[in-house]
């Protein structure tokens, strides 16, 4: 079986909502000058919304073979579809698309000025369609070829963003609402920044105390700075909700700041995760060797696909570290966490409102149930569009 063509697939379609979708953006690194600080969008929000849909557009990858077996992997943004097209798809054809270790190992070596940002991504994407291939040719889930499972399901604990976090009130009507659909642990996001003042730290702290009351003492709550804070603010910070017991901080400082990590993990009791924008193993082992990190939490579709992501998750057990991926793919993430020890794996991120977006043009969308994601039954990745969802399909354009 040969790889006969890599095909990246343009589709558009409605996402039906219930009212505004996006409520409230979070903190960003941006924040530190008033013109994005005082914006209530992100900067990376692009799909055309009204009251109760957003247009919404994304790219496929699809790997074709001589023998008709595909492997589909996204979504991805344009500029990672362009990556592909013009710099990767051509070390693909005419390879054996089971041999995913030499083609990442081709891949990585060829791309000697894009071993992290949007060349890894696309390079992830690649990655996640052989794996979902290899499984479509042996007929199994994913998970069963990479070890088998350790476990039917896994907890899945509820990613908040997107949700009004400035007003108290909804934030407990949202927080029990998830607790009583059956998940036992939440994160949420702070929406303030240090260049917020004091009136933005207040009400940081007053984010990780309601969801404490709301939620009683028994519940995980997970609360993130998404790289956008400093080393003396978060230390304030965790010193002011330390008595609210967050299962962890996230992201407190940019990711190439590993010092910063160290130096606030030294400084608290509450535990640390992040490199969710870092990238591959090596990236993986500074965070290691640094002893900044208590939670790993590389991306599937950012830091190097299924095959770098178990290398990473390999290479945390020797530091008896936790692996939650990011929350980007359920459909792939559903596949690592249900191969891994529960101990190092306790729980696999789910982003409700991304979920939404990213699996929408998918025929068969992995959700949770009663807080939990089951072990899939469906070869492959389940990675297969759905038609019905798929109001038009146009061919890629991006030049030569």
């Amino acid at each position: 079986m040969k790889i006969e063509k890599i095909r990246l697939r343009h589709v558009f379609g409605t996402v039906e909502t219930d009212g505004t979708f996006w409520e409230e953006r979070l903190v960003m690194p941006l924040d530190v000058y008033p013109e994005f600080r005082e914006t209530t969008e992100r900067a990376d929000q692009s799909d055309q919304k009204t009251e109760n849909t957003l247009a919404h557009d994304a790219y496929f990858v699809q790997v074709e073979t001589d023998e008709g077996v595909i492997g589909i992997g996204g979504p991805i943004t344009r500029a990672i579809a362009f990556i592909i097209e013009n710099e990767l798809s051509h070390f693909l054809i005419g390879r054996d698309p089971l041999a995913t270790e030499f083609i990442w190992d081709v891949l990585h070596r060829a791309m000697v000025h894009g071993r992290q940002g949007n060349t890894m991504i696309a390079i992830s994407a690649i990655d996640n369609a052989l794996w979902d291939l290899k499984g479509r040719y042996f007929n199994v889930p994913v998970y069963s070829i990479i070890g088998g499972p350790t476990r039917s399901e896994v907890p899945a604990y509820a990613s908040m963003l997107g949700y009004d976090v400035l007003d108290m009130g909804l934030v407990a009507e949202r927080a029990k609402q998830y607790q009583e659909l059956g998940y036992t642990a939440q994160k949420w996001f702070f929406r303030h920044g240090p260049m917020s003042g004091a009136e933005g730290f207040k009400k940081n702290v007053e984010l990780a105390e309601t969801l404490r009351e709301t939620l009683g003492e028994d519940d995980d709550i997970m609360l993130d700075c998404w790289q956008s804070m400093d080393v003396n603010y978060v230390i304030r910070l965790a010193e002011a909700i330390e008595d609210t017991h967050p299962r962890w901080l996230e992201e407190v400082a940019m990711p190439d700041r590993i010092d910063s990590y160290r130096k606030i993990r030294e400084a608290t009791n509450i535990p640390l995760s992040g490199a969710e924008h870092h990238y591959t193993r090596w990236g993986m082992k500074q965070f290691i060797d640094a002893e900044a990190l208590d939670i790993l939490q590389p991306d599937i579709y950012w830091a190097g696909g299924l095959s770098e992501v178990l290398k990473i998750a390999a290479i945390a057990t020797t530091a008896d570290l936790i692996t939650i991926p990011h929350g980007h793919s359920t459909n792939a993430g559903i596949h690592f966490s249900v191969s891994q020890s529960p101990i190092h794996t306790p729980y696999q991120e789910y982003l409700v409102k991304w979920n939404i977006i990213h699996q929408h043009f998918l025929k068969d969308p992995v959700q949770p149930e009663s807080g939990s994601i089951k072990a899939p039954t469906s070869v492959g990745m389940a990675m297969d569009l759905d038609p019905d969802k798929i109001e038009r399909e146009e061919e890629p354009n991006f030049g030569s």
